[in-house]
């Protein structure tokens, strides 16, 4: 069995030529066949038994990647001001440099989990350097001994290989099935408007990163925005049963 996808490839703020267009369907059709044929235990995009396009209100998780930053604080502010619980992916050298962030989204009652220790993609490492990115970082982050850790891979890529390695450490890789788009601009109305013209179903866990001052902007109106369709705001975790 082969697959391979880089499911986001994060570019900063350009317009898509047309083969990148090409490519963005190319990784759109490998995350479609990701999902259909690896359990949720192994990868996860959204909750079990939720699909796209069901409408209507449920739980979706927020999650952040790329922390911590000189912003993370300042994202707590606003997760607390609306009492939401998220998810932070958070990067193995950046904890170590700034473990009192680490510890101030613990104490906030935030989910942490590994975003990799150097923030390389996982499809370019050796299975043995891959396992030594996922340790690092467990290393710096508050010990779960009842749940199932989960990972989220450096700009969504994911292989075969990867996959299965980080399952054989005991991880589950989470990735995203709603991309606020927030790495692809500089205005924080991109963001919002992004929730405005794309519906978000029950179920979705929806990508956001830190250190960005415009995804900060941005933050309250999503919410704002979220609850007012119904939803229930929480974190993977929730999300998927750990």
């Amino acid at each position: 069995m082969s697959m391979n996808a880089d499911i986001l490839g994060h570019r900063r703020p350009s317009a898509l030529a047309p083969s990148d267009s090409l490519k963005a369907r190319g990784r759109r059709g490998a995350k479609a066949l990701a999902e259909a044929l690896l359990p949720a235990s192994l990868v996860a995009w959204r909750e079990p038994g939720t699909r796209r396009g069901q409408g209507g209100a449920g739980r979706v998780a927020l999650t952040f990647d790329d922390g911590p930053t000189s912003l993370t604080r300042d994202y707590l502010a606003v997760l607390e001001r609306y009492n939401v619980k998220a998810t932070f992916f958070l990067v193995g050298e950046l904890c170590a440099r700034h473990p009192e962030l680490v510890l101030a989204i613990q104490r906030a009652g935030h989910e942490l989990a590994g975003h990799g220790y150097t923030h390389r993609r996982f499809t370019s490492l050796t299975p043995r350097a891959l396992l030594d990115e996922l340790e690092r970082t467990r290393a710096l982050l508050p010990a779960e001994p009842k749940k199932r850790p989960v990972v989220r891979p450096p700009h969504g890529s994911v292989s075969f290989t990867s996959t299965v390695t980080s399952a054989s450490a005991g991880y589950t890789t989470v990735l995203w099935s709603y991309d606020s788009n927030d790495w692809a601009t500089h205005q924080a109305a991109d963001v919002t408007r992004t929730f405005e013209t794309q519906p978000v179903d029950p179920g979705e866990i929806i990508l956001f990163h830190e250190g960005q001052t415009w995804t900060l902007d941005a933050l309250p109106r999503v919410i704002e925005r979220l609850r007012g369709a119904g939803h229930e705001l929480t974190t993977t975790g929730e999300l998927l049963g750990r």
